[in-house]
């Protein structure tokens, strides 16, 4: 396990060398993975985790259903509301779909309109490991929105090398190496034989050098 200080550094490192911007920019970890066959499906990382100290942005959801999900959504200042008929539109709107998919971080749906998205939007979704967490009736969303804010979903798919964003530049270098140390331990825990599956990690701004952590 990486000690707090070598995270510290290294993310100190990676925000003193990125160039300064005219906007904010994202902090990522890239993992390079070694020893461990990534055909087989076991092997492959998906997770959606809490961040300990938030993302550092705002993480926009959308809700797809009608009825009480609709009046939950509002009130729980979701970005975007999906009736039906708006699912079935946006399945002859490729393009318009393909936005939204990339526009949004997670999705919600009402389980009587699951069958609708897998039909329409389960192109659009599905490769970017969007597809809609299936809401009951009666189940109150707000938690569930409120959890999702603050994580971060990322997926190694077949590949060793794969990439998590722990957070924004704006966010102090103590609460990016608290998120980065958990991101660390949820992807060691993964794998079968811990640290020793990791060949190299590094850190960096969405548009700045790498600096390497492990």
């Amino acid at each position: 396990m990486v000690e707090r200080v070598q995270i510290l550094k290294a993310v100190t490192e990676a925000i003193e060398k990125a160039p300064k911007r005219k906007f904010t920019e994202s902090v990522e970890i890239t993992f390079n993975l070694k020893n461990i066959d990534m055909a087989q499906p076991k092997n492959r990382i998906d997770e959606t985790m809490i961040l300990p100290k938030g993302t550092g942005r705002v993480q926009k959801i959308a809700v797809l259903g009608k009825g009480d999900i609709t009046t939950q959504a509002k009130a729980a200042k979701v970005e975007l509301i999906i009736g039906p008929e708006e699912i079935e539109r946006l399945g002859g709107s490729p393009r318009e779909a393909r936005k939204i998919a990339d526009e949004y971080s997670y999705f919600l749906a009402e389980t009587a309109v699951m069958p609708l998205v897998g039909r329409y939007l389960g192109t659009r979704l599905g490769p970017r490991g969007k597809m809609p967490q299936p809401i009951p009736q009666g189940l109150d969303i707000g938690p569930i929105v409120e959890r999702l804010r603050n994580s971060v979903k990322f997926r190694s798919k077949d590949k060793k090398t794969f990439h998590v964003r722990i957070g924004s530049a704006s966010q102090s270098l103590e609460d990016l190496t608290d998120n980065i140390d958990a991101v660390l331990r949820k992807v060691e825990g993964h794998l079968e034989s811990g640290e020793m599956n990791i060949r190299s990690v590094y850190v960096k701004t969405s548009m700045g050098p790498s600096v390497r952590l492990m």
